[in-house]
């Protein structure tokens, strides 16, 4: 059993390398530079983590384990689809507005040098849970009988996309608005002059 005090030296690693991976990528992080910004010594380091492909990977499982969108506990709860939709989609926007928290450079990067189908399982988790939450909603009348998998898609890549893209230029509010207001039109039938239903 790992004590208290080793848990927190690995959840401050973890911490210091998520702020590292999101700024640089995961190609130039080196074990030295997580070495220099947690001030631990290489042996302390490598007590913890044999590389920064392990940190990586912890990363992504605490990620997904976190996930703030948690569509399947809700619809268990009878919440309305509309309202799962909307708590989800302020939350990727405000996620978009923030392109220093991403790890969307890091995650290409990182699918690209190491022989792992760890993107590909995170990707069928966020495919799963999309296509649920619509047709949940569409069951319960509250969504347009839209094709399921090719929204899907669009909300994928397309927040994918713009975390990405943000990194290199510029991007307005707008432009986030815009997506997410685009993945509304798509499934809410009733549209108010002003806007989109609540």
């Amino acid at each position: 059993m790992m004590t208290e005090k080793k848990e927190k030296t690995r959840e401050l690693i973890i911490d210091i390398s998520y702020t590292l991976f999101a700024k640089n990528g995961f190609n130039k992080i080196t074990m030295k530079d997580i070495c220099d910004a947690t001030n631990m010594s290489r042996g302390g380091l490598y007590s913890h983590f044999s590389s920064t492909r392990e940190i990586f990977e912890v990363i992504l499982e605490k990620l997904n384990q976190k996930d703030e969108m948690n569509f399947y506990e809700e619809m268990k709860k009878s919440i309305p689809a509309i309202e799962i939709m909307n708590r989800a989609l302020a939350l990727m926007e405000n996620e978009m507005k923030h392109p220093e928290d991403s790890l969307s450079l890091a995650m290409y990067e990182y699918s690209g040098s190491v022989d792992s189908n760890l993107m590909q399982h995170f990707n069928k988790i966020g495919e799963k849970k999309w296509t649920a939450l619509i047709k949940y909603g569409v069951e319960r009348g509250e969504f347009c009988n839209v094709n399921a998998d090719e929204l899907v898609n669009v909300i994928l890549y397309a927040y994918q996309g713009v975390r990405m893209w943000s990194r290199i230029i510029p991007m307005t509010p707008d432009v986030f608005k815009s997506i997410t207001n685009h993945i509304k039109n798509q499934l809410i039938k009733e549209k108010i002059s002003n806007g989109i239903k609540n």
